[in-house]
Parts: structure tokens; C-alpha cells; sequence
């Protein structure tokens, strides 16, 4: 290996420590908290060196959201791979959703914030652009998802783009994330199983698109069937034995 082969890598790795470090300290001790010096006391080096990746406390969030969105990425292929109809494989990706932001909490957290109007036009045009492509092989899956209803003969698009069908479960369970993880919101509704009821809106969702085969909401049972179904044929690795 040459110099500059070996010091791409030694950069490499020296920025995925940086944020590591910073996931760590998010865990313990708080978004809001986050100090770039604390960053680089924990990895033992100047604070100098962690702006030498990072240009701001905005890019060293908006990169460690891009880093996390691989393994989001990786769920959603694997829903794609899933030999189910597309309908099927529809509402497996609200339940991959779901099990991601349970086992990632923080990420969505740190997404949530990074993402917000101050902290991304804060961001070097750089980062957000890595950010916009890391996110872009999850788009492509979901949209393929609903083009292979449509050729399947599934679903009729109503003069709706694939893309348009699709913004609206983003809509939908970017919107119960978002209520889930403020605290105390859904106790004061009363509600009881917040992402069982986000999967029931889902079908209710595709029922209203006429996506085939139909499904009907209020049957909870046969709902919960079919995300254990989903987890145990594509994530069971990834969910805690029932």
C-alpha cells in the first residue's frame, strides 16, 4: 500500500472513530449536550484535528446520520429480496421502519434534529449531499415496490407517480416516529400499541390506493400475524425471541 493509500485509510478510520465517539456520548448523555471538544477528548485528539473532517458540530450530526442510514438501507433490501407480492412487501416496509428506529432510537433522534431547517442549512453543501445520496438506494427500493404492483396488475396509479405513492407512507410513519418519541403525547390519547396502530393505518392506507390483495384494518389479528410473519422471514435476526 501506498502513502496516500494508507493515509485515505488512516483518515477513514480516524473519522469513523470521531463518530462513534459521538454516538457514545448522544447514548449517555444527550443530543443536546453534544460538545465537539468532548468528541475529541474521548478519541484523544485535538479538537483541531476533528475539525479537519468535520467543519461544524452541524456536519459531524448530519455525517453520523449519514453513516447510520446504511443499515436503515440494508432492512429495506432485504424487503425487496422477500419473495412476497408487492403488497406484501409494501407493508414490510413500515414494519422495517419500525424495527429500525426501535433498535436505533438515537438515530432518529440525531436524524430528527440534524435534519431540521437551523441544523441542515448550517451543514457544508458537501455533507447534505452525502446525506442525499446515502438516501437514495431507499427511494429507488421503495418506488421499484410499487412499480412492480403496478405491472402485477395491483395497482392503478390514479394518475399518482410512483414517487407520490410512496411520500405518503414516508408521511405516515416518519409522522408516528415523531409522536412516539415525544414523550408523553400518545399516553394523553389513549393509545395503545402506537406502531401495531401505524401498520393497521398502513393497510388503510393501501386500501384507499385500491392496492390488491385488499386487507382489512380492524382485523388486529390477522394485522399482527402478518408483521410476525415479516420478522420472522426477513428480520429475525434483528427482533428479540417473542
Amino acid at each position: 500500500m501506498g502513502t496516500k493509500e494508507r493515509k485515505q485509510r488512516e483518515f477513514a478510520e480516524r473519522e469513523r472513530q470521531f463518530l462513534d465517539a459521538a454516538y457514545e456520548l448522544v447514548s449517555a448523555n444527550g443530543l443536546l449536550n453534544l460538545q465537539v471538544s468532548k468528541v475529541a477528548e474521548k478519541c484523544e485528539y485535538a479538537v483541531g484535528t476533528l475539525y479537519q473532517h468535520f467543519a461544524s458540530k452541524e456536519d459531524l450530526l448530519l455525517a453520523l446520520t449519514t453513516l447510520q442510514s446504511q443499515a436503515h438501507t440494508e432492512m429495506f433490501r432485504r424487503v425487496a429480496q422477500w419473495e412476497a407480492r408487492p403488497r406484501e412487501r409494501m407493508f414490510a416496509i413500515a414494519v422495517a421502519d419500525m424495527i429500525f428506529v426501535r433498535n436505533y432510537p438515537e438515530h432518529f433522534r440525531i436524524a430528527q434534529y440534524a435534519l431540521c431547517e437551523v441544523v441542515w442549512r448550517a451543514a457544508s453543501a458537501e455533507r447534505r449531499q452525502d446525506f442525499l445520496e446515502a438516501g437514495r438506494p431507499i427511494g429507488e427500493i421503495v418506488i421499484g415496490i410499487v412499480r412492480d404492483a403496478v405491472a402485477a396488475g395491483d395497482l392503478a396509479l390514479g394518475g399518482m407517480s410512483p414517487e407520490e405513492v410512496c411520500t405518503g407512507l414516508w408521511a405516515l410513519c416518519n409522522g408516528i416516529h415523531n409522536l412516539v418519541h415525544a414523550e408523553g403525547v400518545l399516553e394523553d390519547f389513549a393509545v395503545g400499541d402506537s406502531y401495531l396502530l401505524m401498520c393497521r393505518h398502513v393497510q388503510a392506507m393501501l386500501n384507499g390506493l385500491g392496492w390488491q390483495p385488499l386487507a382489512d384494518p380492524e382485523d388486529v389479528r390477522a394485522t399482527d400475524r402478518l408483521i410476525q410473519r415479516i420478522t420472522n422471514e426477513v428480520f429475525h435476526d434483528l427482533c428479540p425471541a417473542q
